[in-house]
């Protein structure tokens, strides 16, 4: 009677499981997103496996249990199987650290293939969890959209020297894995400690509690996790949107999830489904761009992440005409070096709250520091429209043009290009001083200065003949 409750408690979780399932293949095709997951199980067949575990030969009980999950996955579409076995071939002593070979790869209804195999292995061999783990990412086929998940089954710790968790971490690094799982079967006090490094460890003293350790494996492999993502005003209020927001793997840096945040039909942020396997660094591609570092979403339930990231606007424009249409700002944090974004002059730009100095490659080159951006409001700097003036040189030569300051000081503009006789620029309005000289008279005495003014919107030509 005891048995028949067992069977009906796991097909209980199985349908749980199956309808889930379901659930994260509906939210996947609303969102593009609908990998495939494929599950390798690296089984332990070493000589220790035939030792007696609750009565029964471990091995017996471990291949009993995971024939009933093989069973199960085996109804789930979009999830595919594969079996690796370690300590099967070579018996013990001597020791034979290379005893480890992918039975059965991944393909589709190879559920029958991994029973037959399981069945009729004999334990003998030694225990070499390092290189098994090593050659698991060649049992993987290149894929563009799978999950690739090992399971570890294991009633020993490693055997043959090698580094475990320096291989799984690797390999999570490289990108070629999520966290691996590993159910420890036996009451090894030491298993906890060794097995945690390497990924989600799970304890099995019993077959029941195996059992219910690998049910809960899978159901976290292949749960619902939904999310969704906050992007706060300077009131806390998740207002802000349509920003491109970037999962990256935090061990590998790949990008995960690409999107363009979303408010839904009643103003709140979008839902999304979201891997729960992996940690991720959240990138919202604000200017400048906000991070959110070491996300661990919790499976199984609905994950609220809170980014601060309050906006408003900028518009750089002249006082009037269309002389600067085109030109390029150059955007950057107050006080601060680096340029953080091109602007055009007469276009909107939208930026973090906070205040920016602005560079305007115009001549003379223009520098308007601690613009402040506010919460969803327009800043709009205007700046003079320019000059038009004209140097006509009769002869080509060498010249420069400067500013002249308040104190009389000149300040250099440009220098004027020496082998045309006629140049053209639109000069911010203020009182200038040219200074140039033909190519032909070498002498510096044939140097000529001319000082004039420049008024807003009106043209100008300057003549050296």
């Amino acid at each position: 009677m005891k048995r028949y409750s067992i069977l009906i408690l796991l097909l209980l979780g199985v349908l749980h499981l199956m309808d889930q399932i379901s659930v994260l293949q509906a939210q996947e095709l609303t969102t593009g997103y609908e990998p495939k997951s494929r599950i390798l199980f690296i089984f332990d067949a070493s000589n220790s496996m035939a030792g007696q575990w609750d009565g029964e030969r471990k091995i017996d009980m471990a291949r009993e249990v995971l024939y009933e999950m093989i069973d199960s996955l085996e109804q789930m579409p979009n999830v595919e199987m594969a079996l690796r076995i370690y300590g099967h071939q070579s018996p013990v002593p001597p020791q034979d650290c290379s005893d480890t070979k992918l039975e059965v790869p991944f393909s589709p209804s190879n559920a029958s293939r991994i029973r037959q195999k399981l069945r009729f292995i004999t334990p003998k061999g030694t225990t070499p969890i390092a290189h098994s783990l090593e050659l698991a990412p060649g049992d993987f086929p290149p894929c563009n959209n799978c999950r690739n998940i090992i399971l570890l089954i294991t009633d020993g710790i490693e055997a043959c020297n090698g580094d475990p968790c320096k291989v799984s971490l690797g390999l999570q690094k490289e990108g070629i894995i999520l966290r691996p799982f590993v159910i420890g079967i036996g009451s090894d006090p030491g298993f906890k400690e060794t097995f945690n490094c390497i990924g989600e460890y799970y304890d099995a003293p019993t077959k029941e509690q195996f059992r219910e350790a690998l049910e809960g494996v899978i159901t976290q492999a292949l749960n619902v996790t939904s999310a969704q993502i906050n992007l706060l005003d300077s009131h806390s209020r998740p207002t802000e949107t349509d920003v491109n927001v970037v999962f990256y793997d935090r061990f590998s840096g790949v990008i995960r999830y690409n999107m363009i945040h979303t408010l839904n039909s009643k103003g709140n942020p979008d839902t999304l489904s979201l891997d729960h396997m992996s940690t991720y660094n959240v990138v919202a591609q604000t200017i400048p761009p906000v991070r959110y570092d070491s996300l661990k979403l919790i499976s199984g339930r609905h994950n609220t992440i809170g980014i601060d990231a309050p906006q408003g606007y900028l518009v750089v424009r002249t006082s009037r005409g269309k002389a600067y249409e085109q030109e390029k700002i150059l955007v950057k944090k107050a006080g601060e070096h680096l340029t953080i974004n091109i602007q055009e002059i007469g276009l909107q730009g939208k930026y973090l709250v906070g205040s920016y100095d602005l560079e305007i490659p115009i001549y003379p080159l223009m520098k308007i520091n601690d613009v402040e951006i506010l919460q969803s409001y327009t800043t709009t700097v205007e700046i003079p429209a320019p000059g038009y003036v004209t140097f006509n040189t009769g002869q080509p030569g060498a010249g420069a043009l400067y500013q002249l300051t308040a104190s009389g000081d000149q300040q250099w503009v440009l220098n004027l290009q020496e082998n045309r006789k006629i140049q053209t620029f639109y000069l911010q309005p203020g009182t200038y001083r040219i200074i140039f000289r033909r190519g032909d008279l070498k002498s510096t005495a044939h140097s000529m200065v001319r000082d004039f003014v420049v008024r807003e919107g009106t043209p100008e030509t300057i003549k050296f003949y």
